[in-house]
């Protein structure tokens, strides 16, 4: 994960504003330790700090678009920016980075693009042509990013709230699935899924078109050209991203770079389940496994840089937030600069215990929708920041949006529990 810092409209295009925006910048400079970028279009600034995970070499930020009067600061991963590129055969790109896509996009179709990217996103960009500007984020809320309104007009647009906290008359989560237009002045929801209505859904569970939707999700993920790995807690989830991953491993240009054996890494207290059933299923699988010992007082003593990275006082995420925190922290110390998680799914699947409480398969899938919905207040938060405090960066197939569509597409009766 990257860090984006953007001041736009801010009326001051002095040294000294310059000065500000990159010390602020700086306070991000844990998400992407790779490369800092700065943009100044008289009092507009966009600012980017890297995490160089495809084309390390050439792929800095901001990027442009021939003339350099589209610029683009970006988080995220564009997974289809290969078939993009063949869909823009009049432009021609400066990088090899999967995000160098955008300000093309918006050349050739405007604001109208979004629903186009299949990924997880960020973004702010610039039109200088006419100084106006789009902001957006991904369908689920994967990336994290906050706006802020100055005193003097300008908004404010962060990866994190450290960002802009300070100087910011007010200031909010940006939600997901949005897009801000300058021109408009307002929000509005790109991503408009069938689900999203709640309306209830009645097409009969096919277990090979779940199946084939969700390898699908995982395999698209292997796009990197650093080492990567796999997080296993031995759960169901973490571990069909793992089989999957290691099955579908050997045929990519990852595998070629980097080799055919996959890494999974678990953390845990001595003696913990996960760690026991994690091992399970990493020698079953035959991954090259890592497992992390943490204390009690360990996770006492980090909860306060876990509430300074996360930024959020809700206890369960803290709570959840902080093994993974340390964990992430000794994945990086291996080289490793991402991994695949199993988030999502039991808001997807009602896999939390209350949902066998569900009195009739109407509730149980609204409240499926409500978990998704919020997702990004919580274990997207979490796995987010966990993960971006060290650099590392957490890609999540259950929230694969074309996965997505066919999972909620189920008739809930499928996904219940029938206790007699």
């Amino acid at each position: 994960m990257c860090g984006i810092l953007a001041v736009l409209g801010c009326s001051d295009d002095s040294q000294a504003k310059r000065v500000r925006v990159l010390e602020l910048s700086r306070r991000l400079k844990h998400r992407g330790p790779d490369w800092s970028g700065l943009y100044q279009h008289g009092d507009f600034y966009l600012a980017h700090q890297r995490l160089a995970i495809i084309d390390p070499a050439s792929g800095d930020q901001p990027l442009y678009n021939e003339d350099k009067k589209i610029v683009v600061t970006v988080n995220g991963e564009i997974y289809n920016h290969e078939a993009l590129r063949e869909r823009l055969t009049n432009h021609k790109f400066r990088t090899g980075s999967d995000c160098d896509v955008i300000a093309h996009l918006y050349e050739e179709y405007g604001e109208n693009f979004v629903d186009m990217l299949d990924g997880m996103f960020s973004f702010v960009l610039l039109d200088t042509r006419d100084n106006s500007f789009i902001v957006a984020r991904d369908a689920i809320g994967i990336t994290s990013l906050y706006i802020g309104w100055g005193l003097d007009g300008s908004i404010w647009i962060s990866s994190e709230l450290k960002g802009l906290n300070d100087d910011c008359e007010h200031f909010e989560a940006f939600p997901p699935g949005h897009l801000y237009s300058s021109k408009s002045g307002g929000l509005k929801r790109w991503y408009n899924p069938t689900w999203y209505s709640e309306a209830i859904p009645s097409t009969p569970y096919d277990p090979l078109v779940l199946r084939q939707a969700f390898e699908n999700a995982v395999i698209k993920r292997l796009m990197t050209d650093v080492p990567f790995g796999v997080l296993l807690s031995g759960g169901l989830d973490s571990s069909l991203v793992a089989s999957i991953t290691a099955r579908h491993l050997a045929g990519t240009k990852a595998a070629r770079q980097w080799g055919t054996q996959l890494h999974s890494f678990c953390v845990g207290l001595e003696g913990s389940p996960d760690l026991k059933y994690a091992k399970e299923v990493a020698d079953y699988l035959g991954t090259v496994h890592h497992e992390f010992h943490f204390t009690v007082q360990d996770g006492i003593d980090a909860i306060e840089e876990v509430i300074y990275h996360v930024e959020t006082y809700d206890v369960t995420t803290i709570r959840a937030s902080t093994p993974m925190f340390l964990m992430s922290r000794k994945i990086k110390s291996l080289g490793v600069k991402m991994v695949i998680s199993g988030e999502g799914s039991d808001e997807i699947f009602g896999g939390y215990l209350y949902f066998h409480k569900a009195p009739n398969k109407e509730e149980f899938h609204r409240e499926t929708c409500h978990k998704i919905k919020a997702l990004h207040q919580y274990d997207c938060l979490r796995a987010n920041k966990s993960t971006s405090a060290w650099g590392l960066e957490a890609r999540v197939p259950f929230l694969d949006k074309d996965f997505i569509n066919v999972a909620m597409a189920i008739d809930p009766e499928w996904k219940m529990v029938l206790l007699t």
